[in-house]
Formats: C-alpha cells, sequence, structure tokens
C-alpha cells in the first residue's frame, strides 16, 4: 500500500531567503539544501483559524524544532541577538521555549522528554 514515509521538505516565502536562510544555518544548525535530521517524532498538526499559537494573525504556519539542551541553545540564541519569547511550558511530552526569526515568525523549540525521542 503506497503512503507517506515522512516529512520531505518545508518551503516558504520571505524578504529576504538567503539572509534567512543563512540565519537558520547559523543559529539553528539547519542547512537548507539537504539537511540530515536525527530520528524522532514529527507532529502534523492543523490548528483553527483563528489560534493565537502562532503569534500574529497573519502568521499561516509555525515551525517546531526538536532540539536537546533546550536552556544551554535559548542562552546561545539569546548571546547572539536573536528575540525570544519570555513564555516556557512544560508538558508530559517535553519543554517549549519560542524565538522569532528574522522575518518575524514565530519558531517554537521542543525538547522532547526522554521517552519520547
Amino acid at each position: 500500500m503506497a503512503k507517506v514515509t515522512g516529512f520531505g521538505g518545508l518551503f516558504f516565502r520571505s524578504k529576504d531567503n538567503k539572509a534567512l536562510a543563512q540565519w537558520y544555518e547559523k543559529h539553528l544548525g539547519i542547512n537548507g539544501m539537504a539537511w540530515q535530521q536525527e530520528a524522532g517524532p514529527t507532529v502534523f498538526a492543523p490548528f483553527k483559524q483563528d489560534t493565537t499559537y502562532f503569534g500574529s494573525p497573519g502568521q499561516q504556519f509555525m515551525m517546531n524544532f526538536r532540539v536537546e539542551g533546550l536552556e544551554e541553545l535559548l542562552q546561545q540564541l539569546k548571546a547572539a541577538g536573536v528575540r525570544i519569547d519570555e513564555e516556557r511550558m512544560e508538558e508530559s511530552y517535553g519543554k517549549f521555549a519560542w524565538i522569532y526569526d528574522p522575518d518575524g515568525n514565530k519558531v517554537e523549540l521542543w525538547e522532547p522528554t526522554p521517552e519520547r525521542e
């Protein structure tokens, strides 16, 4: 039976796509051409049209990245001048924090609990 086997890419518009790609590589280690991610859970979840979870009403999507060492990463990002949301969330399935890329997109960072990886 034919089926989807994984998430193959995320494509989105940017005011300055080259600078934004460099920002993601510098701060999050994501090389956009063929980034090899570690195995782990991926959530695919449409939200209600009027959700406020993504930040600004105009933001149509929110990227969520699995991370190791969330607090250390946030310290590194803060030192580099990255805009960080002060809100934090801790659930049974992990810890969450949010940052903003140079285009103003809210980006979620998720450190899964060890049993979720």
